[in-house]
């Protein structure tokens, strides 16, 4: 139950400034382009491999899983899920599974895609 409760607060933090980069994206940049997704998707991209990377060179036994929870799977995956999709790909990569990785991220993009074209295409009929 503890691991449920850290990861709910960490995405409940991750959402909010995810949020908070999509308002001020909209305000700076304005609205014809999605910057805001953009920039939350590179900057968690780049968040988790610096967090990833350190627990795996340097992190050692410090971190505990409950820290882990908190940080990668609640406030990063609140903040972005593409930065989890990046490290699942990238780990594939590493150990030589280019073919699965190539798989994994054109599957991922497309079925992505084909799904949402296909609630919205079903909520249309609806209404």
């Amino acid at each position: 139950m503890k691991a449920y409760l850290l990861v709910f607060l960490g995405a409940g933090l991750g959402g909010s400034l995810r949020h908070a980069v999509n308002v001020g994206c909209g305000r700076w940049c304005g609205l014809d382009f999605p910057w805001g997704t953009l920039i939350v998707n590179a900057t968690g991209s780049f968040a988790m491999g610096l967090i990833a990377g350190w627990l795996a060179f340097r992190g050692g036994q410090h971190w505990t899983q409950s820290a882990r929870l908190f940080v990668m799977t609640g406030v990063l995956g609140g903040y972005t899920t593409f930065s989890a999709f990046s490290l699942d790909a990238a780990l594939l990569w590493e150990r030589g599974q280019m073919a699965n990785a190539a798989l994994y991220v054109g599957a991922s993009v497309a079925l992505a895609l084909v799904g949402l074209a296909a609630g919205l295409s079903i909520m249309r009929a609806l209404t």
